[in-house]
């Protein structure tokens, strides 16, 4: 038995193949690249299977977890890095190393827009209960983008306030329309920040983008690099957690907030889970070229059917995230239920629009995946709001993404023949 895709549908797909090779190459070209970079930090650090084991309770001396710290630290380019279970999404990730970089009358800058839904609760900017940075006497100022672009020039004026002590910068793009932002332009704003306030901890919320470059925002003069374990650098294995690197003294101040002040890094059991987050971080340069390649083909095949796509396919990738705009919002759900089809786990579930926490509107999400909320895993989620437009993330074989997306235009196709 195989799966129903139509001849017309199969057709596009064989056009779409041909005509993205090139990119694949391209983007096998720097999975090759990170591979060696990972493997050749294991042998570095001399891992071991003795690292594996895992610990209960406190946590105390878990040489595996601390040793996972340092390949995370060598990787990044970092001096310290907090590689951790406990923490439950990136937002948490973020919202601790924002909490160790500022304190009471400090101000925070977003240097390119509103970050993530989901961080404006814990910033303050919406109120999604107690204990946000305004609630601590934190500040918050953003630059939007001018014409969904970096504003180097009011980014300059923003943080030339010496009461600015931190600035954020999204790689991705979020639910934004902008485009997310190469290793080279995160390094471009780390100089204008560099240059009118050099005290100031420059973070990057690194979601979506770990292994989608051979560099990583820290060499191009980030303090800080931030992202979730069930994204890119989890390789599909990892069941939960984060990651924090960069300098050290930030790190320590991050890891205070996740546990508190005495204790930092020194607790958190990994409950026989080492395993998964050695072997992920392995296969994790491989791993996210599969998702990128997943959106590049499904960027081809939807434009192929007349839809405006970002990145379009023929573009340098800097995260795993594919946008499609639809423009309303019933073949923005056709597509979604496809996905959901088009999944190993849950794949008889029909996605719904629902007020998920953290967001201002209803949110359909398409995630049939192994570790819940997965985004390496093949996803797609939407705000429903204008324009309509569908965020599709992950994949892990090519094989298995390709299929969904065939799925998801098939669902397409046939929807707007009812």
């Amino acid at each position: 038995m195989t799966l129903q895709i139509s001849a017309r549908v199969l057709a596009l797909a064989r056009q779409a193949q041909t005509e993205v090779r090139d990119h694949f190459d391209r983007i096998d070209s720097i999975a090759e690249a990170n591979t060696q970079k990972v493997l050749a930090s294991f042998q570095r650090h001399r891992v071991a299977e003795s690292y594996f084991a895992g610990t209960t309770g406190y946590g105390y001396d878990d040489i595996g977890r601390d040793k996972l710290d340092e390949i995370y630290a060598d990787l990044f380019d970092a001096e310290d890095a907090l590689v951790r279970l406990q923490f439950v999404n990136g937002t948490h990730a973020i919202t601790c190393a924002l909490f160790g970089a500022l304190k009471s009358g400090d101000v925070l800058v977003s240097a390119v827009g509103a970050p993530y839904d989901t961080l404006l609760g814990a910033i303050g900017v919406v109120d999604k209960g107690p204990g946000s940075l305004k609630d601590y006497g934190v500040a918050y100022r953003q630059v939007d983008p001018v014409d969904d672009a970096p504003d180097p020039a009011g980014l300059a004026e923003a943080v030339a306030d010496p009461k600015v002590k931190a600035v954020l910068i999204q790689r991705s793009k979020g639910y934004s329309t902008r485009s997310s932002l190469s290793v080279d332009e995160i390094g471009a704003l780390c100089a204008v920040v560099r240059k009118h306030n050099p005290h100031a901890a420059i973070l990057v919320d690194n979601c979506y983008g770990e292994f989608v470059e051979t560099r990583e925002p820290i060499q191009a003069g980030a303090d800080l690099v931030v992202g979730s374990l069930i994204k890119n650098p989890g390789g599909g294995l990892a069941p939960t957690g984060g990651y924090i690197a960069g300098r050290r003294d930030l790190v320590e101040g991050a890891a205070m907030r996740l546990t508190t002040p005495g204790i930092g890094k020194e607790c958190g059991c990994t409950l026989g889970h080492n395993r998964s987050l050695y072997q992920g971080l392995f296969l994790a340069p491989h791993t996210t070229a599969q998702a990128v390649k997943t959106a590049v083909f499904a960027a081809k095949i939807m434009e192929l059917l007349g839809y405006r796509t970002e990145p379009a396919s023929d573009a340098v990738r800097h995260d795993i995230i594919q946008m499609i705009h639809f423009g309303t919002p019933e073949p923005l759900k056709q597509f979604c239920r496809g996905i959901q089809f088009g999944a190993p786990v849950d794949s008889y579930v029909t996605p719904e629009p629902w007020d998920m926490p953290g967001y201002d509107c209803p949110v359909i999400m398409a995630a049939g995946a192994f570790i819940q909320g997965a985004s390496i895993e093949l996803s797609c989620d939407a705000p429903m709001r204008p324009p309509y437009t569908a965020y599709l993330q992950g994949g892990l074989t090519y094989e298995s993404g390709k299929a969904g997306i065939l799925l998801a235009v098939e669902a397409l196709l046939n929807g707007k023949q009812d």
